[in-house]
């Protein structure tokens, strides 16, 4: 008798046991009736040749018995370039595909068109997915705008390696060396007809220079961008847009993932890397969105020739700097550098820097360490050592952020450390930590001339990048004339050389 409830638990286990392994399920049969989450799936815009993002469908079965769906595929068959994932497995077409009764079933979506027919620049590529056949037949439509692009990239070697080309040298002799190729001669001139789309560094070579056309889309890859060697140039020829949302005059660098998921991610790709010895790099109308870096601009303080020379252009939502310089010489005017995971500026080992019209703002939506903008005459890992800070002067300008002070200025003592803001918004308070030497901050010196600080700039939307400033903004015909004479349209083509506000753009009212 004791041993009489052990074996009923274990009888009743193998009739459970084998119930479960049961394969004989009966089910309805599907007549038409499943019902889906969305009739048209669109995809976002994508590049020929590069995956798009992964699409989700939800079909549900809302009867009260389980059904067997006989079949779903895609109408183009095994030529489709959309690709599915039904229940966990990979493919284009599927089998008696159960669905219970008041439960869903998950489709996953993604497509990949590898070439465009001949001239056509773009095209809406169209498919469906269809359940079951004949007069039980469902569709779910799927619609994707495929656009043509031309596509540069490195070489792969006989072992199937990507070609690789040296950036710089360190100190201790140790090369730094990327992904990246030598632009043919015949590359050297990026025109508005086609997008184009970076795979690895696209290296300028030395004493050849590439020229962009004004209206030109360069989209770069992961960890990809593109390097200015010695010798070598960057003419960039954008022009100003009459339309703010086609910016069809303005030469846009940003990520090559079209969907509006990565339209605000940064770091999705390298940085524009000018080395040090190039030179005579002028830039119009130029905007870097999205980048590790935006540019980063190295230079030699004993050649007094121009690095770099960029107006009317602006770079935001950097993962670390928007602007990285390092020894250069720079004229900026009508720059915009926006918010970033560090400093919108950064000048670092000295140089010579002249900013008019700029707004250095950061409001970068998350921790971040550095000021909007930072001033050194040494290293960033070295305090002592340094450079000659000859000059860095900034006029009508703003420097501001979401941090209690957005402004650094560190000198080693041994080298010179000349700088110059004049008719400036300064976002700055005085008891900050990290401001061990307050002589540097004397807002009542030589150095800081008709400041403003800490006030109220009223911008529209910094935290979307939009730092037009409104009518209630405390910079307004704040600057000085003869500066806003050598800049005298602002950002946005307004004339301002008669009350000119500080920054890129003159005041004018939001839009309600």
């Amino acid at each position: 008798m004791k041993l009489k409830f052990p074996i009923v638990i274990i009888l009743v286990l193998f009739v459970l046991w084998g119930s479960a392994c049961r394969k004989d399920f009966e089910y309805a049969p599907s007549d038409g009736h499943l019902s889906f989450s969305r009739d048209t799936v669109y995809l976002d815009t994508v590049f020929s040749n590069i995956g798009s993002s992964t699409y989700t469908l939800k079909v549900y079965n809302t009867t009260k018995d389980d059904v067997l769906i006989p079949s779903i595929g895609l109408r183009n068959g095994p030529d489709s370039y959309y690709k599915l994932n039904v229940d966990g497995k990979a493919g284009n077409s599927f089998t008696d595909i159960p669905l219970y009764a008041e439960d869903s079933l998950f489709i996953f979506i993604e497509t990949n068109v590898t070439a465009l027919p001949n001239e056509t620049l773009q095209l809406l590529y169209t498919d469906a997915i269809q359940f079951d056949t004949d007069i039980h037949q469902q569709e779910v439509t799927l619609v994707t705008l495929v656009k043509d692009a031309i596509f540069l990239y490195p070489k792969k070697d006989t072992n199937g390696a990507n070609e690789i080309i040296k950036l710089y040298t360190h100190k201790d002799g140790s090369e730094v060396f990327v992904e990246g190729f030598d632009l043919k001669d015949d590359q050297l001139h990026f025109t508005n007809q086609k997008p184009y789309v970076i795979y690895g560094y696209a290296s300028v070579p030395e004493n050849k220079e590439l020229v962009i056309d004004a209206g030109a889309r360069i989209h770069f890859h992961r960890n990809s961008g593109i390097f200015v060697k010695p010798t070598a140039s960057l003419k960039v020829n954008g022009t100003f847009s009459n339309d703010r949302e086609q910016m069809e005059g303005e030469v846009i660098f940003e990520g090559d993932r079209l969907e509006p998921s990565f339209s605000n991610t940064p770091g999705q790709w390298g940085t524009i890397f000018i080395a040090n010895g190039s030179a005579q790099n002028s830039i119009e109308y130029l905007t870097i969105k999205n980048a590790e870096i935006g540019m980063y601009v190295a230079g030699n303080i004993e050649n007094d020739t121009s690095t770099l020379e960029i107006n009317n252009s602006q770079i935001h939502n950097s993962a670390i700097h928007s602007l990285w310089a390092r020894s250069a010489t720079i004229t900026a005017q009508n720059l915009l550098l926006g918010s970033s995971g560090s400093a919108s500026l950064y000048c670092e080992l000295g140089g010579r820097y002249e900013f008019t019209h700029a707004t250095i703002a950061n409001y970068w939506n998350g921790f971040r360490t550095g000021r909007a903008l930072s001033l050194s005459n040494h290293g960033s890992m070295d305090a002592v050592a340094g450079a000659d800070l000859i000059q860095a002067d900034f006029k009508n300008c703003i420097i501001d952020g979401n941090s209690m002070s957005e402004l650094l200025l560190s000198s080693n003592k041994e080298n010179t450390f000349n700088y110059l803001f004049q008719n400036c918004f300064l976002k700055f308070r005085e008891t900050d930590s990290d401001s061990q030497d307050a002589t540097l901050y004397d807002f009542e010196g030589p150095a800081f001339e008709n400041i403003i600080l800490n006030g109220n700039p009223d911008y529209f939307n910094p935290r979307d990048n939009d730092f037009r400033i409104g009518l209630d903004s405390d910079v307004i015909n704040k600057g000085s004339i003869p500066f806003a004479q050598e800049v005298p349209f602002d950002l946005l083509n307004t004339v301002r050389t008669s009350a000119p506000d500080l920054g890129v753009y003159q005041a004018t009212a939001k839009e309600e």
